[in-house]
């Protein structure tokens, strides 16, 4: 079995959120009016990267919400109101947190969603874990294939576009026109520029598709409720393209797992040049990310960017039967 890499922080344990008394008082309140009762109990999210609001609420009346709430002058007030469209218009197939109700007041837009009891799944992947995840996405992808008219009216891109306006780093670094990151410059990247450009720009015809996908389907956006079944979380980012695009996402931490990743995506029916080209462009997206300055968003992102993005072009690398200067790993077998 191949050795296990572990990030440095757990990934229920990333974010760094103001707590319920740190909301404006007439933003607390019409919450609670929302509500109908006062909020008797606050638990804030503990993954994800921004520093928005979101937290599990409990009333005095025994009703439990999940929360999301941030300033209208805040960028994350706009990704939470495409959340809400988003989520309000998913086929009753997909397992996500449906919106309860929004509000916008006070200078503040607020989400309230169902609240699920369940728990983001633990590195190393189980098995268990892994298999009921990707159950729920085949579920979803299957669901939206052929997206409502709707959720298309929402307002979503297409994969291809995200692909080559946002994550063609190894072509602009190729050019010349960006440096190499610092992250990235003692993996095998250096070694294989060329062809870390090659497969890039190949990816947008490839991952071209119909159906919706989620766009941000990481390990923290599932969680898992008692019963065993995975749920979809942080509906933010759905674009349209190749299902599979999203399971090459997800499975990444499962590659750091030691499982066999694989043999997974043999049942998607991915392209192996369209896998080779998504694990390009991610491990490209996340080292840059990675090589930036401290992020005001959490100070623990820039390790889940490196963390990730070595993990895709180590993913890649053994592929390809890539050999180069090796990263440092820090090992742990079960």
């Amino acid at each position: 079995m191949r050795p296990i890499t572990l990030p440095d922080v757990p990934y229920d344990a990333t974010a760094v959120r103001p707590d319920w008394s740190d909301l404006p008082e007439t933003v607390r309140d019409a919450i609670a009016g929302r509500l109908g009762s006062p909020v008797s109990a606050a638990r804030s999210a503990g993954g994800g990267f921004t520093r928005a609001f979101a937290a599990v609420l409990e009333t005095g009346d025994g009703e439990r919400v999940f929360v999301k709430a941030a300033p209208l002058g805040d960028p994350v007030s706009q990704w939470y109101a495409r959340e809400a469209a988003v989520t309000g218009a998913l086929p009753a197939e997909v397992t996500a947190a449906r919106p309860r109700w929004t509000l916008t007041g006070s200078g503040w837009f607020v989400l309230c969603l169902d609240a699920i009891d369940g728990r983001v799944p633990a590195l190393p992947w189980s098995q268990a874990d892994l298999d009921a995840a990707l159950r729920t996405w085949s579920a979803a992808a299957t669901a939206l294939a052929y997206p409502s008219p709707r959720l298309v009216e929402v307002g979503v891109p297409t994969l291809p576009e995200i692909l080559r306006d946002e994550m063609s780093w190894w072509s602009l670094i190729a050019r010349r026109r960006e440096p190499m990151p610092e992250p990235a410059r003692e993996t095998v990247a250096p070694h294989r520029l060329a062809e870390l450009a090659g497969l890039e720009s190949a990816l947008p015809d490839l991952a071209a598709g119909d159906g919706l996908c989620h766009g941000d389907l990481r390990v923290d956006n599932v969680l898992i409720d008692h019963d065993g079944r995975a749920w979809l979380c942080d509906w933010t980012w759905p674009c349209l393209g190749a299902p599979w695009f999203d399971t090459v996402t997800l499975l990444v931490s499962a590659y750091a797992s030691g499982l066999d990743t694989d043999a997974v995506l043999r049942a998607w029916g991915a392209p192996d040049e369209g896998v080779d080209g998504a694990l390009a462009a991610l491990a490209g997206y996340w080292l840059v990310r990675a090589g930036d300055g401290p992020s005001s968003a959490s100070p623990h992102s820039r390790q889940h960017q490196r963390f990730s993005g070595q993990q895709a072009l180590a993913w890649l690398a053994e592929r390809r039967g890539w050999t180069g200067a090796p990263e440092k790993r820090r090992w742990f077998r079960r």
